[in-house]
């Protein structure tokens, strides 16, 4: 089959392969997570809870996020890869069981939220890592736009599944369903012959250390503006997202079936951003793309805020999900396409503190807040957080894009 234009990464045997694997296992993730963020809303109706079981499930990767992305160039990214995939389904079949059987409480699934985190730790930069393996560099940022697009293919297909299964079915079959799922990437990466990597990653070369990687990114301007710029838009503006059961409970005043497609809509607007950055035919003044999505991804919370229509709701999702992938998939390509081989694993570890520890961070203060003064107030004040400070990283990344190189030396 001859492969083109958008998918042209995919004429790779090994990452069409591991490409497969995931889809299917992702739809899985996202069932979960719709069915998680319900079950907690259902059992205790704080937002408080909310915030502090998505904390626990993304709070690891900004302590031990570092610690994964050593492993990742130290070690066989795939057999990694297998190890962690095992322990995540484990995980996915021990929150089944307990919940199936009447035995879940809110405290329980706090505890089984941060064992997966933990794994997930460990997973997002080993993944991250791996896929610029499987590709030539000058397929590297079509392949980070369609890993993206099949993340959120899934995000949307995922959590409408969810929603109704979870309404006629009760949230632990949608728990067992993605354990299943795991069999899948499993599979898969049995049948990936892992390529030998183009620099020694052992002890050799120029960066040593565990600290390597903050150094790089340091002196690097475009690829540490990049990461605060990530770490700005999780912080600011994914974090809200962990309100939206308190949005489609108690101010859409619906079911379980409008979170799924609260979410489901979110996973459009980023499936469409995904694709539109595969299908570039390189990076070059991406930069100016990342700095202008964050500030739509600002504007488009304000207005979503405030909002207490469940179809303008709908509407508006898919724009948050555009501009919040249009930052965190941009950011990767240029990320991945200026760091070295040998530093992958720590410099993408960096970007999964940036991505999902900063997002632990918020969701916690924000579901806090929520608390007290309500969801709506405390997405417009967090908006505009993020269209403050992204104005001014964003203008640093434009600067620093005008004087990179964009690649690797």
């Amino acid at each position: 089959m001859n492969y083109t234009g958008v998918f042209r990464s995919l004429q790779h045997r090994n990452f069409r392969i591991f490409f497969i694997g995931q889809l299917v296992s992702l739809h899985g993730t996202w069932m979960q997570s719709v069915a998680q963020s319900w079950l907690v809303y259902r059992l205790t109706e704080s937002g408080f809870m909310l915030g502090l079981t998505g904390t626990a499930t993304l709070l690891p990767a900004l302590i031990f996020g570092l610690f994964g992305g050593a492993l990742a160039d130290k070690f066989s990214r795939k057999k990694l890869l297998i190890v962690v995939q095992t322990l995540a389904m484990l995980q996915a079949l021990l929150l089944a069981v307990l919940t199936l059987m009447g035995w879940i409480t809110p405290w329980l699934i706090v505890g089984l939220a941060l064992l997966l985190g933990l794994i997930q730790a460990l997973e997002t930069p080993i993944r991250q890592a791996f896929v610029a393996q499987l590709v030539p560099r000058e397929s590297l940022h079509n392949a980070i736009g369609l890993n993206s697009s099949m993340f959120h293919l899934a995000r949307f297909a995922g959590p409408a599944t969810a929603g109704f299964l979870v309404a006629w079915f009760g949230e632990g079959l949608v728990f067992g369903i993605n354990a299943i799922s795991f069999f899948a990437v499993i599979v898969s990466l049995r049948f990936i012959t892992e390529p030998v990597r183009a620099v020694a990653v052992s002890n050799e070369g120029r960066y040593k250390g565990f600290w390597a990687g903050l150094h790089f990114a340091r002196r690097h301007a475009l690829v540490g503006a990049a990461l605060v710029t990530v770490a700005l838009t999780s912080i600011f503006g994914s974090a809200t997202v962990i309100l939206l059961p308190m949005y489609a409970g108690d101010i859409f005043q619906r079911g379980p079936e409008s979170l799924g497609w609260l979410m489901a809509m979110l996973g459009v607007g980023s499936l469409l951003a995904a694709l539109r950055l595969a299908s570039r035919e390189n990076i070059f003044r991406l930069e100016r793309r990342v700095a202008l999505a964050g500030a739509a991804m600002a504007l488009s919370l304000m207005v979503f805020s405030w909002n207490s229509l469940y179809w303008l709701a709908l509407a508006l999702l898919p724009l948050v999900g555009f501009a919040a992938t249009s930052v965190y998939a941009s950011s990767n390509a240029l990320i991945q396409s200026a760091v070295p081989d040998e530093l992958r694993g720590r410099i993408m570890a960096i970007y999964s503190v940036c991505l999902h520890g900063m997002v632990s961070l918020g969701q916690l203060a924000l579901g806090a807040l929520s608390d007290w003064i309500g969801p709506p107030l405390t997405v417009m004040l967090s908006a505009a957080c993020l269209l403050v400070t992204i104005g001014i990283s964003g203008i640093v990344m434009v600067k620093a894009g005008v004087n990179s190189n964009y690649l690797s030396t």
